[in-house]
């Protein structure tokens, strides 16, 4: 727990896991339980889950996600994404950021607190740790303030050697969302020698994931993460947040002096909020940047209320305008409203995501190449070809012209692409003079696989002017 000052405007001098001198307060949080850490428990499980099971997932034989961005591969759901879907990319990071700030103006920071990676891993995992080797917030600042003994060394020991193992865990999971299990398994059975880049990276990323989770902690949060301090502009007077209702808790009254003061308030000024936050705040002094909204504060005063025989909620998730008018407004019309756009947005995505084709062709006129006449008035345009296959299957690929009399040519065999190539070739296209409605127009090409069309492709074709020969003769 950080030290709790007597001026009640000292909270906006300075964060509250820095003193006066400009030196880091450590935060001690007493261990958290209640109704809201249990939901936020099974939410993390899954998430854990989820995470160290992702990359072993297969779909089709394919990964359930696999993010190669050395090679420029990402596979999500078993589907191939390659450059040629950059387009998807964008609009994907584009409904995120909107997202964020619709999610965050309505919702406030639950996804601080309920599913961020840096909250899961460090209150989930890392603290239940620490309080099961070393105890609760007040047996942990007594054992660090101690001379160093055997009991003492031998439960940082055990502590940091466990953060480690866990930080190792994390990083070779996130190399095999980038690399894959495949890949993994060989750097981690084949002879260290061969892959020196691959265990350096691991090393390094272990280090750092260590060291942000054992000594940077909620740092994270209120100095390098960013969007604490996008609330002041996300923020306003509906957004639900952890918040603490002023009305019903002010003046602040001990039990034994209730009695001989005329309405008194319901918080008793035990400290029990600020004791059990991981960021070291005072809830009541409203919202802050340092506040994650983990309901940990929400937690303790019910207990507190529950032994008083008070009723709970003195803390809760509330917006500024209900604490102030009393009133419930959980889901108003612009809350209704943004998530309208929200389930807008994704439904674009999906609906791209599965119409999107299996190859991306683009058919080009070679350049600094002219049209060429042949006998029979056959007039023929050079093209190059290019194929992306974003399928796992071999594709044997034929070519048709559209609205259109003439014929396409390969150069070389019949065209078939293999899983997952690039494949660059060339194509000549032949229409005879008599067919030709200008001297330079559009044509469209349809591309089939079997009977099945996967794509049509527009191009240029370039030929002598028709009305010419009309003329001359």
């Amino acid at each position: 727990m950080t030290e709790i000052h007597d001026t009640k405007e000292s909270f906006r001098d300075r964060i509250a896991t820095v003193n006066e001198s400009g030196k880091r307060n450590w935060v001690y949080p007493k261990k958290p339980k209640g109704r809201y850490h249990r939901a936020r428990a099974i939410v993390a499980v899954f998430l854990l889950a989820f995470f160290f099971s992702a990359p072993f997932i297969k779909i089709g034989g394919h990964p359930l996600l696999l993010l190669d961005v050395i090679n420029r591969k990402f596979v999500i759901l078993g589907m191939a994404f390659w450059p040629q879907d950059f387009h998807i990319f964008v609009l994907v990071m584009l409904t995120v950021i909107v997202f964020i700030i619709l999610f965050t103006v309505v919702y406030g920071r639950l996804w601080c607190g309920w599913a961020c990676p840096q909250t899961i891993f460090m209150e989930m995992v890392y603290r239940k740790i620490e309080y099961l080797i070393e105890g609760d917030g007040h047996k942990q600042r007594k054992l660090n303030k101690r001379r160093m003994d055997f009991d003492k060394f031998f439960r940082k020991v055990i502590k940091h050697s466990v953060f480690y193992g866990i930080a190792f865990l994390i990083s070779n999971t996130f190399l095999a969302y980038i690399i894959g299990v495949e890949q993994l398994g060989k750097i981690i059975t084949d002879d260290p020698a061969n892959h020196i880049k691959g265990l350096s990276s691991i090393l390094i990323f272990s280090g750092v994931f260590y060291f942000v989770f054992a000594f940077f902690r909620e740092q994270a949060c209120t100095l390098v993460c960013p969007y604490g301090r996008f609330q002041g502009v996300l923020l306003d007077r509906d957004s639900i947040v952890v918040s603490y209702d002023y009305n019903r808790g002010e003046p602040r009254t001990k039990p034994k002096k209730a009695k001989s003061i005329a309405n008194p308030g319901d918080c008793v000024d035990c400290l029990s909020c600020v004791r059990v936050c991981p960021t070291g705040i005072d809830i009541r002094n409203g919202t802050q940047l340092e506040c994650v909204n983990c309901t940990a504060c929400i937690d303790a005063c019910d207990t507190v209320m529950e032994g008083l025989q008070r009723p709970r909620g003195l803390i809760r998730y509330a917006s500024h305008n209900e604490i102030e008018e009393g009133v419930k407004k959980r889901f108003s019309g612009r809350s209704v409203g943004y998530s309208a756009v929200l389930v807008l947005l994704l439904g674009v995505i999906s609906f791209m995501l599965l119409s999107r084709n299996d190859i991306e062709t683009s058919i080009l006129r070679t350049p600094g190449s002219l049209y060429h006449e042949r006998e029979a008035d056959v007039i023929s345009n050079l093209y190059n070809l290019k194929i992306v296959n974003k399928t796992f299957d071999a594709l044997p690929l034929r070519f048709v012209l559209r609205d259109q009399k003439g014929s396409i040519k390969l150069v070389g065999n019949d065209l078939t692409i293999a899983a997952e190539e690039v494949l660059e070739s060339a194509l000549f296209i032949d229409i005879t003079r008599d067919n030709l409605p200008s001297a330079s127009f559009q044509l469209k090409i349809d591309i089939y696989s079997g009977d099945e069309l996967l794509e049509t492709v527009k191009t240029k074709f370039m030929g002598p002017d028709p009305s010419a020969k009309e003329s001359n003769g």
